[in-house]
């Protein structure tokens, strides 16, 4: 099973979209968080708001590719605003 997961930085205000192969989006985090992921290490700490679990990698992968569009950070937006994502 792999999943999807959305990561947020309050220090720079920014979103983190990702994927992983496993089923483990906090592992994923603690990653992000340890500074060892080149391209959220400037944004620690990070929060997961929301995950998403699929069948097969490729699922995952669209839906992240998905997710990264215009219309995909759009969603997210929305939905951050609104309060249906979590904030931990």
């Amino acid at each position: 099973m792999s999943c999807i997961y959305v990561i947020y930085s309050n220090s720079i205000g920014k979103f983190y979209i990702g994927s992983s192969r496993e089923d483990n989006s906090q592992k994923r985090l603690n990653s992000h968080n340890s500074g060892k992921t080149k391209s959220t290490k400037f944004g620690r700490p990070w929060l997961l708001i929301f995950e998403e679990y699929y069948n097969n990698y490729s699922e995952a992968r669209r839906r992240e590719l998905f997710l990264k569009t215009g219309q995909g950070r759009k969603i997210i937006k929305e939905r951050w605003q609104s309060g249906r994502m979590r904030q931990s």
